[in-house]
């Protein structure tokens, strides 16, 4: 891993430790093997808290455009590769819930190839879209939730 994702990755691990430290003071928070390797097998939530999530990844195939009004999304990738665009224009956007915007395709972005060990963060507002999916990817998802002062 490079040290710029390295040092990425410890200023993310930093804040969401801040903050579930503050959130669940004093708990102690381990998620064993078995249970990561199960989620893995389908994607979802591992925990959600009002200052953060932390979601496995499963993709085999695109997604829409996703824009997040109140998340940061920080994705480390586990296993795969993937062409992923971020910014540019969405195409044809919807609001699907309360901070949530979905959209066809983005024009004009910056498309990116990620592959295992990288660390991709996505700063709020910023449309993001997994465009080509090569085969099965694994990633990490670190969403910090901006809190309104």
């Amino acid at each position: 891993m490079k040290s710029t994702q390295l040092f990425i990755l410890f200023i993310a691990v930093s804040v969401i430790s801040a903050r579930a430290a503050e959130e669940k003071a004093g708990q102690v928070l381990h998620f064993d093997h078995g249970k990561v390797a199960a989620l893995f097998e389908k994607g979802g939530p591992l925990l959600a808290t009002n200052t953060f999530k932390i979601q496995a990844g499963r993709r085999t195939g695109p997604g829409e455009v996703e824009i997040h009004a109140h998340d940061t999304d920080i994705f480390y990738i586990v296993e795969g590769s993937a062409t992923f665009v971020t910014g540019g224009t969405a195409i044809e956007p919807k609001v699907v819930s309360e901070g949530e915007t979905r959209a066809k395709e983005i024009s004009g972005g910056q498309a990116r190839h990620l592959v295992k060990g990288d660390v991709i963060v996505i700063p709020t507002g910023v449309p993001h879209w997994f465009k080509q999916v090569d085969g099965l990817f694994l990633y990490y998802v670190v969403k910090v939730v901006d809190q309104e002062p």
